[in-house]
């Protein structure tokens, strides 16, 4: 495609301008909707494999690409969330962080920002919200990290915090590694060789376990009604 683009100068300050052409990407060489286009490609691949497909520097789809953010971030209704998500994500190397905070019911993200994960970073957040929009939140989700938690319920009150599951396990399974290394360290001979990464017999039943794991189960619970309660 080739379009004439006329210049014009100023006549109070001298200075030369462009005529700007609204169909026009603002990344020199491309037209708008080959730019949206691309986006749209980055939103299901990696910049990497759209710059070998479409056979561009991926410099230039990452431009691109983030036109078509800015673009849709500009037509995003104004955000009025009830139920938010928080976590953080890793900017570079080593522990440089930055907040982002998802709208889960229409399932977007609507804020991203502070310069670490600490409260003070967090409080940016809700300033930003501003005091009416956060008394319309009545759910937060997070992970187990403190200073999410201590932001949110001095910034919205009352709002109920659901923490992420994955944490949640994570500090089981830390918890029932120590108690199977107790138990491990209190018996001796084969049977504590066989205890040696058997955590999972803490989470079944003995009516569904075989025979010879029932009786492995047994030091890690103590039967109630036919079944097992974890001791942990």
């Amino acid at each position: 495609m080739s379009i004439e683009v006329r210049r014009v100068k100023c006549s109070r300050c001298g200075m030369v301008r462009q005529e700007k052409l609204p169909w026009l990407s603002a990344h020199s060489g491309y037209t708008q909707r080959y730019a949206w286009f691309v986006g749209r490609q980055c939103q299901k691949s990696t910049v990497k494999d759209v710059a070998r497909e479409l056979h561009l520097h991926w410099e230039t789809v990452k431009e691109l690409e983030k036109e078509y953010m800015r673009a849709k971030l500009d037509r995003a209704p104004e955000p009025m969330p009830a139920v938010i998500g928080i976590d953080e994500i890793s900017v570079g190397k080593g522990h440089v962080y930055r907040i982002i905070v998802s709208d889960l019911i229409e399932k977007r993200a609507i804020w991203f920002g502070g310069n670490d994960r600490s409260e003070k970073s967090m409080d940016q957040f809700y300033r930003w919200l501003g005091p009416d929009k956060c008394k319309m939140i009545r759910l937060a989700v997070m992970d187990m990290w403190k200073a999410f938690e201590t932001s949110a319920r001095n910034h919205v009150n009352p709002v109920a915090i659901l923490y992420d599951k994955f944490h949640v396990i994570s500090h089981l399974n830390k918890a029932l590694d120590k108690v199977r290394k107790q138990e491990y360290a209190r018996l001796a001979g084969k049977i504590a060789h066989s205890l040696k990464a058997r955590s999972i017999h803490c989470f079944h039943d003995t009516r569904i376990l075989p025979p010879k794991e029932k009786i492995l189960s047994s030091f890690y619970s103590t039967p109630t009604n036919g079944s097992t309660s974890p001791i942990c």
